[in-house]
């Protein structure tokens, strides 16, 4: 089975971008299951219900979330209703739609988490026994695992990765917006890359325009963010998972 991942999905060009190329792309790799953050996808903040419907009819099986899940009330009743949309697993649970789900994937049965790190970040419930939690519960319920950290810190990504190789086939990190090179098969068969990168335009700072963002770090004066012109590129990474061990073989880093 192959797994491609993209990272988060930065505004209506970034939404474009995937309803324009996904599918081709999707059979070009080979890819059975494409899971996408997609919590930029509505300009930066948050994500619409239109982007979320396009992301899904261009190809994705799985939108992942975070810190912006809930930036547009729209979106909520859809993350109450939807398998296939998720936010950040250790948000409380009063908030709306669900940390994980189980999608049927050609006969297999996959189990998607997403989390949310915190340091650097808000001061959400433990990732590490959030995600600890949802396994155990779903014992028996699930053939494989996939889990996006989406987090800051490099190193609690990669803490998060150890201490869930080999329990969580496909893991991969999200937030920051730049494509990591440290794709790796880990010591217990997972597969890892601590930062997908984005989709998006790639001649701003991380997607958003670089002239509002000099200046609110020149100034110090807080700036609602733009999405930059430019090229548009999709970065993501393959992962080759081997269905009779549970194992990863491969991560490829991904662009187009």
């Amino acid at each position: 089975m192959k797994i491609l991942a993209l990272g988060d999905v930065l505004g209506y060009k970034g939404v474009e971008h995937i309803q324009k190329n996904l599918w081709e792309k999707r059979r070009e790799l080979g890819a059975d299951f494409v899971v996408i953050n997609g919590e930029n996808a509505a300009d930066i903040y948050g994500i619409g219900l239109h982007d979320a419907e396009t992301l899904l009819d261009s190809g994705a099986d799985l939108i992942t979330l975070g810190n912006h899940a809930f930036s547009k009330k729209e979106i909520f009743t859809m993350l109450s209703d939807s398998q296939n949309i998720i936010r950040p697993a250790n948000y409380p649970p009063l908030a709306p739609g669900g940390g994980y789900t189980l999608l049927n994937i050609d006969g297999w049965r996959i189990l998607g988490i997403n989390i949310m790190g915190t340091a650097l970040m808000e001061s959400l419930a433990c990732p590490f026994a959030t995600v600890d939690r949802i396994l155990e519960r779903e014992v028996g319920s699930y053939d494989f695992a996939i889990l996006d950290i989406h987090a800051e810190s490099t190193s609690e990504k990669i803490a998060l990765a150890r201490y869930f190789d080999g329990r969580i086939a496909v893991m991969f990190g999200t937030h920051t917006h730049v494509q990591t090179a440290d794709e790796q098969v880990l010591p217990n068969g997972s597969g890892y890359i601590t930062d997908l990168g984005m989709t998006g335009p790639c001649d701003g700072v991380i997607g958003a325009d670089a002239e509002t963002v000099i200046q609110r770090c020149r100034t110090k004066i807080g700036t609602r963010l733009t999405v930059a012109g430019g090229r548009i590129e999709a970065q993501g990474a393959l992962f080759d998972l081997d269905t009779s061990s549970g194992k990863v073989r491969s991560v490829t880093r991904v662009k187009f």
